[in-house]
């Protein structure tokens, strides 16, 4: 399993020199996480953007990295705004990996528990999973792209039919 870093609001950290949260060109916080795990993982760092800022660009350095990789099965950390498109994009590409989206309404530096437990759950998932196919593992649901969605005015993910 390769667990590859996109950036997004889990990742995020507040600058205190400007006063804004920042994607950090780093992959500490999956780290932090990844401490109190006793399996380890490879982790890369691929492109560290607020999912808004995400270009087709990007999806297609995402697809080419799962393409060239010996692994079958990927976690793939990204912001919530675009999941669904990177998801949507991905699928169109790959039918025999698993690949599992996950990310975090706030920050790790903020709410530590929320990103750690949908990391958790992503990463359970992707080991348990037998189905090839692209997931959102978000609000304590993991699915399949199209059947849940950000609900913007609440603030979290729903399952749709």
């Amino acid at each position: 399993m390769l667990i590859l870093n996109s950036g997004g609001t889990f990742n995020k950290q507040y600058n205190p020199l400007n006063g804004e949260l920042e994607v950090p060109y780093n992959n500490s916080v999956i780290e932090k996480i990844l401490q109190s795990v006793e399996s380890k993982y490879d982790v890369a760092g691929v492109i560290y953007k607020d999912s808004l800022d995400m270009t087709m660009s990007d999806r297609k350095m995402l697809a080419n990295i799962i393409m060239e990789s010996k692994d079958d099965t990927f976690v793939i950390v990204h912001g919530t705004d675009t999941m669904h498109m990177s998801a949507e994009f991905l699928s169109e590409i790959f039918d025999d990996r698993k690949i599992v989206f996950v990310g975090a309404m706030k920050p790790f530096e903020i709410d530590n528990i929320e990103a750690s437990l949908n990391l958790g759950m992503a990463i359970g998932f992707a080991k348990a999973v037998q189905k090839v196919g692209v997931y959102i593992c978000m609000s304590g649901y993991v699915e399949s792209w199209d059947k849940i969605r950000k609900n913007t005015k609440f603030g979290k993910f729903e399952v749709v039919s």
